[in-house]
């Protein structure tokens, strides 16, 4: 369940840095959801465990829903900068 919530946080990271940044629509929107949503479960299930104490393994954390939209927003940066590098 942890891991939808993450992915899900991710997800709107991803729609919301794509509003904010104004991007290309044609593949944008889907890029920045997809992008968000795998940052989201990275942050959530491989850094908060590094950084937060452990949760019982049913019980929702507060500080991995944090790292996981941290670490989505984070994701979302590295693209943009690849894709300004680029030229895309």
């Amino acid at each position: 369940m942890n891991l939808v919530i993450w992915m899900l946080s991710g997800a709107i990271v991803g729609r919301l840095g794509y509003s904010v940044a104004g991007l290309n629509d044609t593949r944008a929107k889907r890029d920045s959801i997809v992008i968000g949503a795998l940052g989201g479960m990275v942050g959530g299930y491989l850094a908060a465990p590094f950084f937060t104490a452990a949760a019982a393994p049913g019980d929702f954390s507060f500080p991995a829903l944090y790292f996981a939209a941290a670490m989505a927003a984070a994701a979302l940066c590295v693209r943009n900068l690849v894709n300004n590098r680029r030229g895309v």
